[in-house]
């Protein structure tokens, strides 16, 4: 008998512990028709994946270990709707592969993982709201749209204070030798309560075609970074963003406001294919305006429209006015049709030192000072 209640204890406590652990598998895939009237001269109709959200597959996880502690996993993947194929540069887990505790005082996490400015500065523009990769700032130079994410990585998310959150990363170069090479680092923090919501971020980057972008020394820019918008400079011994942004909401409708300083220092350090003759040495600056506007007309209809102004000076001297409007329509909870369009003007003299070109994402850039996207799309999300 007192073996059987013995058993059966032991039975209970696995049937506990099992209750508190947890594994999901969750995704989306994200597959849409868009029409282009410029790549390098000529009008363009193809398929595209991932325009409004990434397409992705997953897995996450928890155990409750007693004590306010838990472990916690994510990995994730990033592929293609259209071929099948791996993004992230042939990544298995690309977008995501760490492992963490949450803890009272808030979250630790290790592996290849989002910078801090994806917490609470990302989330403000529309790029991320509602008008997908073809609303990310020109080039994506402050990579609020999180098209870099950061390998070997520390990161720490502090818990909700009375709506105040904050936030660090530093990631390993990994170079014997030279522990500044390929090093990154980065603070922010956040403020979220009622119909306000505030983000600042700041990055720290040594050596981005390498540390961020997955280049090789030497070499020159790979995709999605050889843009003209910034191509010319990603030979930068450092590359440091600042950003800030807020969003109110009033009812149905949500206004937004977002401001970034990206610098490219030092052009020439030969992280990257080498820089322009006049370029050599020099420091790259960009700075990008956004505005945005969205209405939920209802439960399932979401509209919106943005403005952004990006001006780079220093090592060149473009000028990039881009407007987004967009509108998503919700089937189901995970379910949604989406119509997201943009048009782009360039002016000036851009990274390698030609007269700018429109280049709005996902796209191949403009022949001419002018670019027009727009893509019907189709999300699932799982």
């Amino acid at each position: 008998m007192r073996r059987s209640l013995a058993l059966l204890g032991t039975l209970g406590f696995a049937v506990s512990a099992h209750a508190q652990s947890s594994v999901t598998l969750y995704g989306l895939i994200d597959t849409s028709l868009m029409y282009t009237n410029n790549q390098k001269g000529g009008t363009a109709w193809q398929m595209s994946s991932g325009v409004e959200s990434g397409s992705r597959w997953g897995l996450k996880g928890v155990e409750d270990l007693g004590g306010g502690l838990k472990a916690i996993f994510t990995l994730e993947n990033g592929f293609s709707g259209t071929t099948g194929t791996l993004g992230q540069n042939g990544r298995m887990f690309g977008r995501a592969a760490w492992v963490g505790m949450n803890t009272p005082y808030g979250t630790v996490t290790l592996g290849r993982q989002n910078e801090p400015s994806a917490d609470f500065v990302g989330p403000l523009i529309a790029a991320n709201q509602w008008a997908g990769g073809i609303g990310a700032h020109p080039g994506d130079t402050d990579n609020l749209y999180v098209n870099a994410r950061i390998s070997n990585s520390v990161k720490y998310i502090s818990q909700d204070y009375g709506g105040f959150r904050a936030g660090a990363l530093f990631s390993f170069g990994g170079t014997a030798g030279n522990f500044n090479n390929n090093r990154i680092w980065s603070i922010a923090a956040g403020y979220s309560r009622g119909p306000l919501a505030l983000g600042v971020s700041y990055i720290d980057t040594s050596r981005p075609n390498t540390a961020l972008w997955d280049g090789t020394a030497g070499a020159a820019a790979i995709s999605p970074n050889n843009t003209p918008i910034y191509s010319g400079y990603t030979s930068a011994r450092t590359q440091r963003v600042a950003s800030v942004g807020g969003n109110y909401t009033f009812g149905a409708a949500k206004f937004g406001l977002v401001y970034s300083n990206s610098r490219f220092e030092d052009l020439g350090s030969g992280a990257a294919s080498a820089p322009i003759a006049r370029y050599n040495g020099a420091t790259a600056v960009f700075d990008n305006a956004e505005a945005n506007f969205s209405y939920q007309f209802t439960p399932a209809l979401l509209v919106g429209l943005a403005y952004n102004y990006t001006r780079s000076h220093g090592a060149g001297d473009a000028h990039y006015n881009q407007v987004n409007a967009g509108a998503d329509y919700f089937l189901s909870k995970r379910t949604d049709v989406y119509l997201t369009t943009g048009y782009q003007r360039a002016s000036g003299t851009d990274s390698t030192g030609k007269t700018a070109v429109a280049a709005l994402w996902p796209v191949s850039a403009s022949s001419n000072s002018h670019q027009i996207v727009a893509a019907l799309g189709l999300r699932h999300k799982f």
